[in-house]
């Protein structure tokens, strides 16, 4: 693939030894002869033990199996390869330097790809002191300062180091601290503790790092990375070609500000502060950053215009996002309302007791809320979501990692200042954390160990792409909004007028908009009918037409390419039924159970939608713009989820909490309840107000 693409590569490679080995063996006992074996007797032979073999004589007889299986793997691709052979001696003559390095551009010319190996038939063994000698020079005994020593001869770009691990940690790959280092700077040497080599190969990690180093240093980018599993680690030399963030970079330069994990890390480690505050002080951070959005309306508004004006000179945001981006003063003292009833909802959240049971005499049982962790909400060209999430986070004691859409840089800025000024009344500033470093979601998805749950904010795409990417870490949202108004054969003119209207032109770029409108037949060539018509295009919505209602008209719209499109804009695909039925049958086949409306004056119609539709939300004459945190009064929403566990519908500060479990025993051990034991099981429910027997006053 990548030599397709017009890429020169070499690959370095060991194994001529350990091919040789096995070869040698099975030669060796070939060499018996026949009546010695038999005579030998099965056990004997099984038992008699091998010469010791000699490394050099092993490497001469394995270096054609090595080739062989190189030239096999590579011919299925119609790529050619080459065997070089090199010693630590040809890098100190010259002559040979020039030689070796003529050699390997003209094969690269011819589009070749160079096989590389240590001459090990001829080296000597490798001194057990040697080590790098400066920028210059660097000893060859083994494949990793071989690869070094080439890379940076033959000028290379990229270095790749497979090894049997993810790249370098911390401390030993499998210990309890072990972590992953991302991007690895030479100054950190010291921070680094090595564990014993690689099963594979003579070298080990710390090996590498010395070899990765020296490429550095003479301007070779170097990437340490998994090639064991390919089933696992995917196309890991692909990947790490195409940028995306695999084992571990090694950089000289050493950004200013903390890495992404280091902010997780941050986050974690305040949000047990945040947790442990008394309720009112989370009521006061919540409060304070509701005055701010006001008190400091034309910073932020400043901060606004300065992300419009980028947008609109690009012109690459579509009209839908520009309107999510735009933020004014009534969408700022919105916010601020909004902020205000997630502070008051701020003072029953966490240690809510939801459940109290006596197990048995002097052992009680409780279930408290308590925060999920440490979110992580990834959101596009939507600056308001920032001061909603924070609020919604800091109410319910959890961390927060925000990830805003570059489009509104900005203002998200300004606005993480204040949440930040907030913070700082009670010493959780870090709590918080805007990442503004140039990571992908890919990578953000890649910290599972880290971040507990994902909450995208955005397009179906973006959302779509979070599932797929975050394999390890729970995801809550939506892939689509594709909302449904069906309008009965009973419905109000006027009703139907306004929801149709409100539904799909109040905000046609929400999720909570309706994308398609389904039509009772008997509707069809009505004054009705014709009324709804006309208010789409007052409105300037395209209509496409549903394959059934296409066939009653003569001269139809478009028809839809799909009866399953969220437009997002002024458009919406408009569909005929027979029945009630027939619409909730359309809805589960179409829809993205996310919002549903019915249109009717008659209850009996209106209760079966209700109950036979498995959307998140479903009304009855009301616009599907009420699927919505800040009009369900939840102050305000982290998204909307169609998942079928945990939340479901608009998110708010409920949806952001979790339960543990506190169990209040005198010496209690499950012995003590067997056959033989001196208690009994007594599971008697406790009014949740009551105070357990010897608890003290928390507060």
């Amino acid at each position: 693939m990548l030599q397709n693409q017009g890429r020169e590569m070499m690959i370095v490679t060991s194994g001529a030894v350990a091919f040789g080995k096995q070869r040698l063996r099975h030669e060796i006992l070939l060499s018996q002869s026949v009546r010695q074996a038999l005579h030998s007797g099965h056990n004997q032979l099984k038992d008699m033990s091998l010469p010791v073999l000699e490394a050099r004589a092993c490497a001469a007889a394995g270096q054609s199996g090595l080739m062989a299986l190189y030239e096999a793997m590579f011919t299925q691709y119609s790529t050619c390869t080459a065997q070089v052979l090199v010693t630590n001696l040809d890098f100190h003559d010259d002559q040979k330097r020039q030689n070796l390095n003529s050699t390997l551009q003209e094969l690269l010319r011819m589009n070749i790809v160079p096989i590389i190996n240590t001459n090990d038939a001829v080296v000597p063994p490798p001194e057990p002191n040697s080590d790098l000698q400066g920028v210059n020079v660097i000893s060859i005994k083994d494949n990793d300062s071989l690869a070094a020593r080439l890379a940076v001869e033959m000028k290379a770009d990229l270095l790749i180091a497979l090894s049997d691990v993810e790249g370098l940690y911390n401390s030993p790959p499998g210990t309890d601290d072990a972590k992953l280092i991302d991007i690895f700077y030479p100054g950190d040497q010291q921070s680094i503790t090595y564990g014993t080599k690689s099963r594979v190969g003579i070298g080990g990690m710390e090996a590498k790092v010395k070899a990765a180093i020296w490429a550095l240093q003479g301007g070779t980018s170097v990437v340490i990375a998994n090639g064991t599993h390919p089933k696992v680690t995917g196309h890991v030399i692909t990947d790490i070609v195409e940028g995306k963030k695999v084992g571990t970079f090694f950089s000289e330069i050493k950004p200013a500000g903390p890495t992404v994990e280091q902010q997780t890390e941050m986050a974690r480690n305040t949000g047990r502060t945040l947790v442990s505050l008394h309720p009112d002080q989370r009521s006061e951070i919540i409060c304070r950053l509701a005055e701010l959005l006001t008190e400091r309306k034309d910073e932020i508004l400043a901060a606004n215009k300065t992300d419009l004006d980028l947008a609109a000179s690009t012109g690459q945001l579509p009209s839908a996002m520009l309107k999510r981006l735009s933020l004014s003063p009534v969408k700022l003292n919105s916010l601020a309302i909004g902020l205000r009833q997630i502070a008051v909802a701020a003072q029953e959240s966490v240690g809510r007791v939801l459940r109290r049971t006596r197990v048995a005499q002097n052992l009680e049982l409780e279930q408290i809320t308590v925060p999920i962790g440490v979110l992580l909400v990834i959101f596009e060209a939507r600056p308001d979501c920032l001061p909603q999430v924070s609020a919604l986070a800091i109410a319910s004691g959890n961390a927060l990692l925000l990830k805003g859409g570059k489009e509104a840089a900005n203002t998200n800025r300004a606005l993480h200042q204040l949440t930040q000024e907030a913070l700082s009344m009670h010493g959780v500033t870090e709590a918080v954390q805007l990442v503004s470093t140039r990571e992908e979601v890919e990578d953000l998805c890649r910290l599972d160990k880290m971040i507990d749950l994902i909450i995208p904010r955005g397009s179906s795409k973006l959302v779509r792409d979070i599932q797929r990417a975050a394999k390890g870490i729970p995801v809550l949202g939506h892939s689509e909004g594709i909302c449904h108004v069906y309008v009965d054969a009973d419905a109000s003119v006027d009703k139907v007028i306004k929801i149709v209207r409100d539904s799909k032109c109040d905000y046609p770029a929400a999720c909570n908009a309706m994308e398609t409108l389904l039509i009772h037949r008997d509707i069809l060539r009505t004054p009705l009918f014709d009324q709804i018509i006309d208010v789409l295009r007052t409105e300037r919505v395209k209509i496409h037409a549903g394959p059934r209602f296409a066939s009653y008209l003569t001269f139809s719209p478009s028809e839809a390419n799909s009866l399953r499109t969220e437009y997002g804009d002024l458009e919406c695909c408009m569909e005929v039924v027979d029945n009630m039925q027939e619409a909730v049958d359309h809805i589960h086949k179409y829809g993205s159970s996310h919002t549903d409306v019915i249109i009717t004056e008659n209850e009996d119609t209106a209760e079966q939608f209700l109950q036979q539709l498995d959307s998140a939300c479903v009304f009855w004459n009301a616009s599907s713009r009420f699927a919505d945190g800040y009009r369900f009064g939840l102050g305000a929403e982290v998204g909307i989820s169609t998942a079928r566990i945990h939340a479901r519908g608009p998110v708010g500060l409920e949806g952001l909490l979790t339960t543990k479990w506190i169990l209040r025993g005198d010496g209690h051990t499950a012995a003590d309840f067997s056959e033989n034991g001196t208690m009994e099981y007594l599971h008697e429910n406790l009014p949740v107000g009551q105070p357990l027997a010897g608890q003290r006053d928390s507060n």
